[in-house]
């Protein structure tokens, strides 16, 4: 579990001069100037999605467990980091949680940063995509893509909005808005997804590689020719892509998974696309985790995006 009494940002001190640094001693609390080329992480602390999909819950704390994780990445070059803070979702207060989320993320991105999302479930990816497409409301001419590196579709039919539907309900608005959807996942388990959930992605043009599938060929090819259809980015990486021995502490474990080399090349690979516009790392569960397995694999996901070519582009 993680301890919420320790600092939010601490850790080694091995000097103060530039070639030390560390991301807890470089990073900056708060919007206090302008964000433009900064990497802004905003934390949404979320277990709703997750019980309303029959998860394990304890995806809530992972905010602060990604942060723990992130704190003693060393610096090497001194782009600007800053900590928005969290979005907290009280209770089953999920729907107005999103909507504070969307908003966020809109502003982050017309401040002109690189939001990076901490979850929560996979149920953060409804607020972080409901940001991008609204910051994107004045061009819809602008192909907003989102690949989703993923065990699961989360393209589910519920009632409500949970951990596993996110995708379905921003297709469906994207819809009665007359945007189009262009949607790609690596890493589909094809035994953790029914045929219901296939027949939805295949009537809605999905583009998926199974994770048997997900060699280093393979999985360039595919983002490469995904990144060609679209003109900017949303990147969401549900952590249960990876095989359960590096990632045990998620919602839902996986039974194979993508390597976290694959999974790493595709995320410096995006990155160095220049057309990524927001990203978020979802399903941590500290609860579950072991020696902070998942957590120093998510934060080295998140280091390589905040670190590769030119992250942020106008």
């Amino acid at each position: 579990m993680v301890d919420r009494n320790a600092p939010l940002w601490d850790g080694r001190v091995d000097g103060t001069e530039a070639a030390h640094l560390r991301w807890h001693q470089h990073i900056e609390l708060g919007a206090n100037g302008p964000l433009d080329g900064s990497v802004a992480l905003l934390g949404f602390a979320s277990d709703a999605g997750v019980a309303r999909n029959k998860g394990r819950i304890g995806a809530a704390e992972g905010p602060l467990a990604l942060r723990k994780a992130l704190a003693p990445m060393a610096i090497h070059e001194q782009r600007k980091l800053v900590d928005l803070g969290d979005i907290v979702v009280v209770g089953d207060e999920l729907e107005q949680g999103q909507a504070r989320l969307a908003m966020a993320v809109e502003a982050a991105l017309s401040g002109g940063s690189l939001p990076i999302i901490l979850g929560g479930g996979h149920e953060t990816a409804y607020g972080t995509g409901s940001g991008i497409y609204h910051f994107y409301d004045q061009d819809p001419e602008i192909k907003v893509g989102i690949l989703n590196l993923d065990a699961h579709f989360d393209l589910r039919q519920e009632d409500r909005r949970s951990s596993g539907t996110p995708f379905l309900n921003l297709a469906e608005n994207l819809q009665n808005s007359g945007r189009g959807f262009y949607y790609a996942v690596l890493g589909i388990s094809e035994p953790n997804n029914t045929k219901v959930l296939f027949n939805a992605a295949d009537s809605l043009g999905v583009k998926y590689l199974l994770d048997e599938d997900c060699d280093e060929q393979r999985a360039q090819k595919f983002v490469a020719d995904f990144l060609e259809s679209i003109d900017v980015l949303y990147l969401t990486i549900d952590l249960d892509v990876l095989p359960a021995s590096v990632a045990p502490g998620v919602s839902a474990p996986a039974g194979l998974g993508v390597p976290m080399q694959i999974i790493t090349q595709v995320c410096r690979q995006v990155a160095a696309s220049g057309k990524l516009k927001v990203a978020d790392i979802v399903e941590l569960n500290p609860k579950y985790d072991v020696d902070s397995r998942t957590a120093r694999s998510a934060a080295r996901l998140i280091y390589t995006l905040a670190t590769t070519g030119s992250t942020i582009t106008n």
